[in-house]
């Protein structure tokens, strides 16, 4: 690292890229482990640091509908949440998607109720892969302000909001070395918001009115979109966003010094035996994990999953395509079934010829404490099991199973 260095915790990280991105208008309502990130940009918007507006409202679905409002009228928007606060969000995510806004949240991840936890999982987050944000995951602290400062960049390419999730207490509250960008720089990154929507007395008109199921003209006699070909288009966004993730990254990259990975980061994995992986800290334990399995003389590498959706496809059948055995680590649950994220890479390497054994290992749900030298057990137990021709697996880390 070089130039502005500072220690400091995740939410000051993505305080700080906030301020950095000259955002204008700031919306949020206190949930552990969340809370400081809004707070400290509220002193800087009170104090006259941060020229802004900062909105306070009663709950967390009125954030979001705050957030709504201000991006269709042209300003840059902020948010964070954690765990209940952004399934309150739940109905205006999908509104914020649908109107194809560029705004960029913060979920500092954590496990949901019931019963109540303030801990770190990624339920929440994965809970709401399907509302139509880019969901991208950081594994330490300069990631989370490289990222947010992307995520601007990004939203606003493809005009999709963005969700850059990190784990609760595990990265949010843990003081690391982070460079700060230089505003000029960052200025030079990422130019003024240009709105695709904007309101205003001269020009009235309506804002998401109930539309019918096929195409229609106006009153102009332009033909307009219907509610499927709507859908359609925030799909296709969702999946061009891939090249404007990776360009974003690379750009990020040559201005900055610092690469996070566009879709995927990998460590040691060119000669590994075996791959590890995960999304965010876990995945960092999980270079860890794979050092401890060299020492004991099993290749192993990890592929760390930056970018939950788009899902990346395409990376991941590369990634994955030598047919190595691959140990999915992840702190969510897709209740009935099995992680998420195994089941999303399961589905990407499907009538690829690619059969590598996949096996799944939830672990860290609540906060419960994932080690190094664990991780490494449950690879030693899982080459045992896929040689014994078990191809399919899941285990819960550390859990008691009566």
């Amino acid at each position: 690292m070089s130039g502005n260095v500072q220690i400091m915790t995740g939410n000051s990280a993505a305080a700080q890229a906030v301020k950095l991105c000259r955002v204008q208008v700031i919306s949020a309502y206190p949930i552990t482990p969340s809370t400081s990130v809004t707070e400290t940009i509220a002193n800087w918007v009170e104090r006259g640091e941060l020229k802004a507006e900062y909105v306070r409202v009663e709950s967390e679905h009125s954030v979001m509908a705050v957030c709504v409002s201000a991006s269709t009228v042209g300003a840059r928007v902020f948010t964070s949440t954690s765990s209940h606060g952004l399934l309150y969000m739940h109905e205006q995510l999908h509104w914020a998607a649908g109107s194809r806004l560029p705004i960029v949240m913060c979920c500092v991840n954590r496990g949901v109720g019931a019963p109540w936890s303030i801990f770190n999982d990624q339920q929440d987050s994965i809970a709401q892969r399907d509302t139509g944000w880019i969901q991208i995951y950081c594994r330490d602290n300069q990631e989370i302000l490289d990222t947010v400062i992307q995520a601007y960049r990004i939203a606003e390419a493809v005009y999709c909001p963005v969700m850059v999730c990190y784990d609760g207490f595990v990265l949010s509250h843990t003081m690391m070395p982070v460079e700060i960008s230089d505003a000029e720089k960052v200025d030079a990154f990422l130019p003024p918001y240009k709105p695709h929507t904007l309101l205003s007395p001269e020009d009235p008109r309506n804002i998401n009115p109930v539309i019918f199921p096929w195409q229609r003209r106006d009153a102009e006699g332009v033909l307009r979109d219907g509610y499927m070909d709507m859908r359609w288009k925030l799909q296709h966004a969702l999946e061009q966003a891939r090249d404007v993730i990776v360009r974003t990254s690379q750009d990020y990259a040559a201005q900055f010094g610092r690469d996070q990975g566009g879709m995927l980061w990998s460590y040691k994995a060119d000669d590994a035996e075996v791959l590890l992986t995960g999304m965010g800290s876990l995945a960092t334990e999980a270079t860890r994990a794979a050092d401890l399995l060299r020492e004991s003389g099993i290749r192993a590498g990890v592929i760390g999953v930056r970018v939950y959706r788009p899902f990346p496809k395409e990376e991941i059948r590369t990634a994955f395509k030598d047919t190595k055995p691959v140990v999915v680590f992840e702190k969510n649950i897709s209740y009935g079934y099995e992680g998420a994220l195994a089941a999303d890479i399961k589905a990407a390497l499907y009538g690829t010829g690619i059969a590598a054994p996949i096996h799944n290992v939830i672990a860290g749900l609540g906060g419960r404490d994932v080690k190094a030298h664990e991780l490494a057990d449950e690879v030693r137990s899982s080459l045992k099991a896929m040689t014994a021709g078990m191809r399919e697996r899941q285990t819960w880390l550390n859990c008691v199973r009566e």
